[in-house]
């Protein structure tokens, strides 16, 4: 019934989109094309969402969005940390296979990413705000134009108020101004001229927030001055916005920060809407929300419900804030169905009949989760932190000209003595019995397996289901399911090691 239902409102807003159109009789099939606009926070935690219980934190238009859209409650980050996770919601595939094992780490030229894909199928596309694939300068190899995008007004790496930003390559310059704010208003003008030409957009805006070090509005700010006083017997270890170096500061001025910048950003992405209202836009445009990996250290975890936190393979590490909205395509709903960045590609791709890359991906279409009508997935996720400072030495080959991977786009904490970020990405000649190793984690459709020999328990098995804060480690009672798992696991390395070769470019 619900799958009826949205093709009658999808039929609907589109008759009444051609409608508003009524002087021009010759609608293209470019027109009847869902208008796509992909969003992500930086060390946005799952439970930092007010519509997941979080107990200070306001984000009233993220609620409004699950409340009116598809809430995928059980939404992964591919990787636990940010650039690996950036490059699978481009691509589909997990970051080890094109070596972006790190933050830091670049993507590599040769991978195709759903703008090369929708670019070709007639969308205006564009990006703004963090990249963290490569530099986003002009002569670098995997710039956001070199990935599929017409324009880009991108950062290296994440950015504060006042962001300094490169546009389309250029020379970096200062916008004044909150930070997500910028880069919305900059979003409105590209899909302002996307429409005056009659042409879908696809557009993608990843936010500088809410990843450290912290500053707020005052409005923002103003709205945690009463945050309880227990935080302020803490004190947690982050950048200091004047040095650039690390500091320790109390618990509750650190929250206060980033609770604000929370609120900044879920404000930003209520004027895109109201503007997508405004503009006639909102019906058929989709608006897809997520982070990009667990809440950090220096956010001290004070509404999670999950166990870990950014870095690690638990809940708290992978597990982050998903809805998407679409009047025209999607009713409200909840999905507890696993899913993942990897699955952006796919699912677009299915959105707008264009073709999936003729090489191993990782995603699946969620496409049928839109109606209702996906509860399982065909093959369990997979997460791998790869030993690349193992594996890799001093003797590595560069897979891009170092002096390529120079970044230029300042931010604010120093690294290596700079205050830019220089990339990197390795080549791996084959395949050994020594790479497999690293934190990784299989999740089936009840149970997930976690490995990881820093971990007091190596091992550990965990039924989501019943335990999602998995506090009780069930391997030795479940030694079969472990083991099946495992194998699963290790059967998707190989595969993912055989990309990194770079045999799926030949």
């Amino acid at each position: 019934m619900n799958s009826i239902l949205v093709r009658i409102s999808a039929l609907f807003s589109l008759l009444l989109l051609l409608s508003c159109n009524g002087n021009n009789r010759q609608t293209s099939e470019s027109q009847l094309l869902p208008n796509i606009v992909l969003l992500m926070g930086d060390d946005h935690g799952w439970d930092e969402v007010g519509y997941n219980g979080h107990p200070h934190i306001k984000t009233p238009v993220l609620d409004e969005m699950a409340a009116r859209g598809l809430r995928l409650d059980r939404f992964y980050s591919a990787h636990p940390t940010c650039s690996p996770t950036r490059g699978s919601f481009l691509t589909g595939r997990h970051p080890n296979r094109y070596g972006t094992f790190a933050p830091n780490w670049s993507i590599r030229p040769e991978e195709i990413s759903i703008a090369h894909i929708l670019k070709k199928a007639g969308y205006a596309t564009a990006h703004f705000g963090k990249w963290h694939l490569g530099p986003v300068k002009s002569d670098s190899p995997t710039n956001p134009g070199a990935m599929g995008f017409d324009e880009w007004l991108s950062h290296d790496n994440f950015f504060e108020m006042n962001p300094v930003l490169s546009r389309n390559g250029a020379t970096p310059e200062r916008l004044e101004g909150e930070g997500s704010q910028v880069i919305i208003d900059e979003a409105l003008d590209f899909i302002r001229r996307a429409k005056q030409k009659n042409q879908p957009y696809f557009v993608i805006v990843w936010f500088g927030s809410p990843h450290e070090p912290y500053s707020g509005l005052e409005e923002d700010l103003a709205l945690y001055d009463n945050l309880p006083d227990a935080y302020s017997s803490q004190r947690v270890t982050l950048t200091s916005n004047e040095s650039g170096e690390a500091i320790e500061r109390p618990l509750n001025e650190v929250l206060r920060e980033r609770y604000a910048e929370i609120t900044a950003m879920d404000r930003s992405i209520g004027v895109l809407r109201n503007f997508l209202r405004d503009e006639g836009l909102r019906d058929n445009t989709l608006v897809w929300y997520c982070g990009d990996n667990g809440t950090p250290p220096s956010a001290a975890r004070t509404g999670m419900t999950l166990r870990g936190e950014k870095g690690t393979m638990y809940e708290g590490g992978i597990r982050v804030p998903a809805v998407i909205e679409w009047p025209a395509g999607i009713l409200s709903s909840v999905s507890t169905l696993p899913s993942v960045t990897t699955d952006v590609l796919p699912t677009l791709c299915d959105l707008t009949n264009q073709p999936l890359p003729d090489r191993p991906l990782d995603g699946i279409s969620l496409a049928a989760a839109f109606t209702g009508n996906l509860d399982t997935r065909p093959s369990p996720l997979c997460f791998w932190s790869f030993e690349s400072d193992i594996f890799f030495n001093n003797n590595a080959k560069p897979y891009i000209d170092p002096r390529l991977q120079e970044g230029t786009t300042p931010l604010v904490k120093v690294m290596d003595g700079k205050y830019t970020r220089s990339f990197r990405n390795y080549v791996y000649p084959e395949i050994s019995e020594n790479d497999f190793g690293g934190a990784r984690s299989i999740i089936g459709p009840h149970y997930k397996v976690v490995i990881d020999q820093s971990q007091d328990e190596p091992i550990e098995l965990f039924d989501l289901e019943s335990d999602p804060g998995e506090k009780m480690n069930l391997s030795t009672e479940k030694p079969e399911v472990v083991d099946t798992m495992q194998k699963q696991l290790y059967d998707w390395q190989k595969s993912v090691l055989t990309s990194l070769t770079g045999r799926d470019y030949r």
